[in-house]
């Protein structure tokens, strides 16, 4: 199975380098539907599956028969599968001066999802091991794709002056948390264990996110030393996880405080909201999960320092979460600050931001020290779904 799934791999990356059109995601979903099934019966028995898999069997098997038949197993695919940006659109700012590494396995699994992306300036401006600044996505935890990171991450590594990265993770639709930070960190500690090889400093990793991945990143930067949401992926379990900042865009900190607050997004009825997908089921049916899931509980003296964006308009995760975090990385002693971005929605854009934002890390990367305005700009929204 594995020299299959190998060889099908090795196809899509020749196709690519060859110029031609990669697989779409509904390909690959078929071909790795085939592969699967080894009888050629078209359907899936538990043990057809790989081992890593078969505990979500039950939930693929839409209509309890026993067997997972295409049409199930594609529509889970295409549920944590989105569509891929082409290498052109995805890759055009990068060609010129960056070194990609893609898809590098970090946690020692076949999952297409716990691969990372390494981006390295061709030209360094220094022979020392670089800083690096880890992107990862958003989607609400159930889409989304590293590939999205290139642009975030590019504009620093053309600069000489870093490394990138950018971080796949498990979606809902195949794991619940804490599956994400698991992964998450076990990319951490991947970057880690091969510093000395790309010549990265282990020391100087910054992250960055928005939406589902500023949540994630602001986990990093509060629970480095928790054991319990460590994990026991990868092969790098001596390396720690810890982070030396955080770079947060308007992600969730506190769950158990979200469901009161004003939302386009009901999350008073049912269980089909993003943070409990997340979760499991409903943030009150899962009071203590929510609990371990959210970064204000795991904030202590120590913590990494926090760059906070978000939009006083945000309507999906409201502008007092940012508020949240940043109060209590105060009251803790840690160095935060909080970007009140004026009429900003759930997504926005602004030089000024950016421009703070690489100050931010220079600062706490590079060691160049410097007072970081953070007085309010004010945006034009530019809503993400």
């Amino acid at each position: 199975m594995k020299v299959r799934l190998t060889s099908l791999l090795l196809t899509i990356i020749s196709l690519t380098a060859q110029g031609q059109q990669a697989p779409s995601p509904e390909e690959r979903a078929k071909r790795l539907f085939d592969l699967s099934d080894r009888n050629r019966d078209d359907k899936l028995t538990r043990e057809e599956l790989p081992e890593r898999l078969r505990p979500n069997f039950d939930r693929v098997d839409a209509n309890k028969d026993g067997f997972i038949s295409r049409a199930e197993h594609l529509a889970v695919m295409s549920r944590q599968t989105p569509s891929r940006p082409s290498p052109e659109n995805a890759r055009r700012p990068l060609l010129e001066g960056i070194e990609a590494k893609l898809d590098l396995p970090y946690a020692d699994t076949e999952n297409p999802r716990q691969r990372l992306d390494l981006y390295l300036p061709k030209l360094r401006k220094t022979d020392k091991p670089l800083p690096v600044v880890v992107f990862i996505h958003g989607g609400g935890w159930r889409n989304g794709d590293k590939a999205t990171g290139a642009n975030n991450v590019g504009r620093y590594v053309t600069s000489g002056e870093y490394a990138g990265v950018s971080i796949g993770y498990r979606l809902t639709g195949e794991a619940r948390w804490p599956a994400q930070i698991h992964d998450c960190k076990a990319a951490i500690r991947w970057i880690k264990a091969h510093a000395q090889e790309y010549n990265l400093n282990p020391e100087k990793i910054g992250v960055w996110g928005s939406s589902a991945g500023g949540h994630l990143v602001s986990m990093l930067g509060t629970s480095g030393d928790v054991k319990e949401l460590e994990g026991t992926l990868g092969k790098h379990l001596d390396q720690n996880s810890k982070v030396a900042c955080v770079a947060n865009y308007y992600g969730p900190e506190n769950f158990l405080t979200m469901i009161r607050q004003p939302s386009q997004i009901d999350r008073t009825k049912g269980a089909e909201y993003p943070e409990a997908l997340l979760l499991g089921g409903a943030v009150p049916e899962r009071e203590e999960t929510a609990r371990e899931a959210s970064p204000v509980t795991h904030v202590s003296a120590g913590d990494a320092p926090f760059f906070t964006a978000h939009g006083t308009e945000d309507p999906l995760v409201p502008f007092a979460q940012g508020e949240e975090v940043h109060e209590a990385l105060k009251k803790a002693g840690v160095p935060s600050i909080l970007q009140q971005m004026t009429h900003g929605g759930h997504g926005f854009r602004s030089e000024l931001l950016d421009q703070r934002l690489k100050q931010f890390f220079d600062k706490y990367l590079r060691g160049i020290e410097s007072e970081i305005d953070s007085s309010p700009i004010t945006v034009e929204t530019r809503q993400k779904k």
